[in-house]
């Protein structure tokens, strides 16, 4: 059975990033969803470490087919060190768009002890959703003490991806109302 040439298709995409916290005797500032977390200990990575905006971005290249963080943004690539999450979010959707791919949604999911999202959860979906420019949920969770993120070792993030192919040329449905009648398309000249 052939698919409707004119339907079209979503493609979803799953990222996964994860981070240990930076070492005692280099300590980092925490952001985690695209904010600032006074007090927390910091992630180690090439950039900010915010897996939940590499997570994010990571789906995002996932669906579209298009590579993954490290094609983008790996740390081959000196211009990215210390970069925020927020901004190489925003740059895989600017990316992705250019690609021929509009955004439906994100939903990413972090695993970690600390810190407590739960109050700043409005505020992070804000932020990446702005970066974005489509809708962002995030939520979190522990591992009940299991695994590196149970001992308190890191944080690990999961996000899936919604895109769609945009048409090269959009076809309109709507006759314009201006124009004079004529034959039907396909329709025989008397």
């Amino acid at each position: 059975m052939a698919l409707d040439a004119n339907l079209v298709l979503p493609r979803t995409g799953v990222g996964i990033d994860v981070h240990a916290f930076a070492p005692q005797d280099d300590p980092q500032p925490l952001w985690l969803g695209g904010l600032y977390w006074e007090g927390e200990q910091g992630l180690s990575g090439h950039s900010d470490g915010d897996c939940v905006a590499h997570a994010a971005a990571d789906a995002l290249f996932s669906a579209c087919g298009i590579g993954d963080l490290g094609t983008h943004f790996g740390t081959d690539r000196p211009e990215f060190a210390g970069a925020s999450g927020v901004k190489l979010l925003g740059e895989a959707a600017r990316i992705v768009r250019e690609a021929g791919f509009e955004i439906g949604n994100v939903a990413v999911q972090f695993v970690a002890n600390r810190p407590k999202f739960g109050p700043r959860r409005e505020e992070s979906q804000r932020v990446l959703s702005e970066a974005a420019g489509a809708p962002v949920s995030v939520t979190a969770t522990t591992s009940d003490g299991l695994g590196f993120t149970g001992r308190g070792e890191g944080i690990s993030a999961v996000a899936t991806a919604l895109v769609y192919p945009v048409p090269a040329h959009p076809v309109s449905v709507v006759e314009d109302a201006t124009a004079e009648p004529g034959p039907a398309k396909g329709a025989p000249h008397a």
